[in-house]
C-alpha cells in the first residue's frame, strides 16, 4: 500500500513521576499512555526476569543480553509445540482478531464455532494485531492512524489507543528491552519503551516500505523487508546500526514477510511480485537463491512440529508448504473458489492455519492435516495481519505471533 506523504512532529519531552509506586512516561497529551495501557490491560507489566527466570545472564556467551536461552539449539521453534502454552496466557480466552483495514475495525472470531463474536471500532488503517514480549497485550498496529490500541487476551477487551506515529508493524527485541515499530511511511525504525511505547531510539533505513522482521537465533541481529525497494537490511540489534543492504536480484522485488528456519540457518522471504520465497544465510548476508512458490507469495508459518513452512501465495488463491529438511515445495494446497489467502497463525494445536482473504473480505480456517478449507468467514473490508491467540511459546518477537 501507498501512503500520504508528510511527518507528524514527534513528542520532543518525556517526564518522568512516580504514581502508585508504578514507573510512568508522560505523554504530549494530558492522559498518560502508559497508565491507559495498563488500566485497559487491568494486568500488572512484570519484568523480564519476573517473566522469564530463565533468561541468559549478561554475561551469557553469544547471546543478545538477557534473552531467554533457547530450549534446543537445534530448533528455535521448539517452544512452540503443540498445546504447549505458557501459565501466562493458560486463561485466555482461545480468540481470532482480525484488523479489517478498510473498516477501521478488528472483527474478533470464535475459532471453535467459525462464528463472528463482534467486531471493534479501533484506530485508522489497522495493519497487523500484535503479541507482545511478556504475552500480555495484544496490540492493534492503527497505521494511518498513528496509535495503537492494547487488548486484555485473558479479557478480550479493548483499551484506549496510545499515540505511536505510523506503526505499520510492530517487534519485540528478544531480551524484551524494546518494541521494535516499522514505520513504513516514515522509512526508520523506531525502538520504543515495550509497555509504555515511549521512544528510546530511531533509525532512519533510507530504503523503502519497511515491514516485516525475523530474528537471528542469539538475538544479535534481525533482518527485514523493503516492500517498495526491493531490499533486505541486516540491523545490529543491541547498536541499532544497519549492518549491511541486499537489492534482490529480481526485475521488481516487492518482499514481503520473512521467517528464519528451526536450525536458525536459512532465512526464507516471501516475494509477492517474483511469486515465490528468496533463500539466504543470514549470518554471511550474501546473495539468495530462489524458490517458485505460487502468484503473489506473502506470509509464511512455521508448523507446529518444524517440518514445514506454509507459504500464503495471495495472488492465486494457494498455500505452498516447505520442507524445513531439503528447502523444497513438497506439495501445495489450492482453496476452492477465488480466495487470497494473506496473513494469519497457526492454532495452538497445530491442526488449523488461519489466514486473512485480503481482497475478498473473508477469513480462511484452513486444515493443516490435508490442506481441506474448513470455513471461510465474512469480516470487514481488506482484512490483513489476523492473530490467532493464544499460541505456544514463553515470550513473543511480534507481528502476528512469532514465538520462542
Amino acid at each position: 500500500m501507498t501512503h500520504p506523504p508528510g511527518r507528524f512532529r514527534r513528542c520532543l519531552t518525556v517526564a518522568a513521576a512516580l504514581i502508585t509506586a508504578l514507573a510512568t512516561v508522560a505523554a504530549c497529551d494530558s492522559e498518560d499512555p502508559a497508565h491507559r495501557a495498563e488500566a485497559a490491560n487491568s494486568r500488572v507489566q512484570p519484568s523480564a526476569s519476573a517473566v522469564h527466570p530463565s533468561a541468559a545472564p549478561a554475561g551469557a556467551p553469544g547471546l543478545l543480553p538477557g534473552m531467554p536461552a533457547p530450549l534446543s539449539p537445534s530448533d528455535l521453534y521448539a517452544a512452540d509445540r503443540p498445546g504447549a502454552l505458557s501459565a501466562v496466557v493458560r486463561r485466555d480466552k482461545p480468540l481470532v482478531y482480525v484488523p479489517n483495514l478498510d473498516g477501521n475495525t478488528v472483527t474478533v472470531i470464535d475459532p471453535r464455532t467459525y462464528r463472528v463474536l463482534r467486531t471493534v471500532p479501533v484506530g485508522k488503517g489497522p495493519q497487523h494485531v500484535v503479541p507482545s514480549w511478556d504475552l500480555r497485550t495484544l496490540w492493534v498496529n492503527n497505521n494511518t492512524g498513528n496509535s495503537l490500541t492494547p487488548i486484555n487476551p485473558a479479557t478480550g477487551r479493548f483499551g484506549k489507543p496510545v499515540p505511536v506515529e505510523d506503526p505499520y508493524n510492530l517487534y519485540f527485541t528478544p531480551d524484551g528491552r524494546y518494541a521494535v515499530v516499522m514505520e513504513e511511511r516514515m522509512k526508520e525504525i523506531v525502538f520504543r519503551d515495550p509497555h509504555t511505547m515511549a521512544v528510546k531510539d530511531t533509525l532512519p533505513v533510507g530504503c523503502a516500505g519497511i515491514n516485516h522482521a525475523d530474528f537471528s537465533p542469539d538475538g544479535r541481529y534481525f533482518i527485514a523487508t523493503c516492500e517498495f525497494s526491493g531490499d533486505l537490511i541486516k540491523v545490529d540489534t543491541l547498536r541499532h546500526t544497519v549492518l549491511g543492504r541486499i537489492h534482490l536480484p529480481a526485475e521488481h522485488p516487492m518482499p514481503q514477510d520473512i521467517k528464519i528456519s528451526p536450525d536458525g540457518r536459512t532465512w526464507y522471504v516471501a516475494d509477492m511480485q517474483t511469486s515465490g520465497v528468496w533463500v539466504l544465510d543470514g549470518d554471511r548476508f550474501t546473495t539468495p537463491t530462489f524458490v517458485p512458490t505460487g502468484d503473489g507469495a506473502h506470509g509464511l508459518y512455521p508448523s507446529r512440529d518444524s517440518r514445514f513452512l506454509y507459504v500464503a501465495n495471495r495472488g492465486e488463491g494457494s498455500v505452498s508448504l516447505i520442507s524445513f529438511a531439503t528447502g523444497k515445495v513438497v506439495t501445495k494446497w489450492r482453496l476452492p473458489g477465488h480466495t487470497s489467502p494473506d496473513m494469519g497463525g497457526v492454532s495452538a494445536d497445530g491442526k488449523v492455519l488461519w489466514l486473512s482473504g485480503r481482497y475478498h473480505a473473508e477469513v480462511y480456517a484452513i486444515d493443516t492435516a490435508n490442506g481441506r478449507l474448513l470455513a471461510r468467514i465474512k469480516v470487514g473490508g481488506q482484512p490483513h495481519g489476523l492473530c490467532v491467540w493464544p499460541q505456544p511459546g514463553r515470550y513473543s518477537l511480534g507481528h502476528t505471533g512469532i514465538l520462542r
